[in-house]
């Protein structure tokens, strides 16, 4: 990877709907050997993929909560089975496995309190393997979601 390459990954991070011909401008290239160099970043892996950001607030998802969780077991099954849950939880946007306790840390959006109390209740307290829960709300969010550094 190169520079040329890594000024692809920066503007696309910046902006995920430039045309070929805009992403080929920015980056001083042509559009032919942008275009295989991006179909080489592509096949490597290095863009998973693309998507739209979305606006929670505008979707009446303003509360967020990280919510700590401290596993009953760490054992394989324990973790495999806790973890094939916890992916089909809707409102948990990341899951993070830990060093230590606690063990995971969920990032949870709902459209507000009540909503939050409902989901932790009747569905993140009952994920297999849970021990304890624990949560903090988000004041704000200083720094949003950004991309990689180039």
């Amino acid at each position: 990877m190169d520079a040329i390459d890594r000024r692809i990954l920066a503007e696309l991070q910046h902006d995920g709907r430039l045309t070929l011909t805009e992403l080929a401008e920015r980056v001083r290239l042509s559009v032919s050997p942008c275009h295989r160099r991006l179909r080489a970043l592509e096949r490597e892996g290095v863009i998973a993929g693309y998507r739209a950001v979305l606006d929670p607030g505008a979707l009446g998802m303003s509360f967020e909560a990280l919510v700590f969780v401290t596993m009953r077991s760490a054992d394989r099954e324990t973790v495999a089975t806790f973890e094939a849950a916890v992916a089909d939880v809707r409102n948990v946007t990341q899951a993070l496995r830990l060093f230590g306790d606690p063990d995971y840390l969920l990032r949870v959006i709902a459209a507000d309190l009540p909503a939050f109390q409902r989901l932790y209740d009747d569905q993140l307290s009952a994920l297999p393997g849970v021990g304890r829960l624990s949560s903090t709300l988000i004041m704000k969010n200083v720094v949003p979601d950004r991309g990689l550094p180039t």
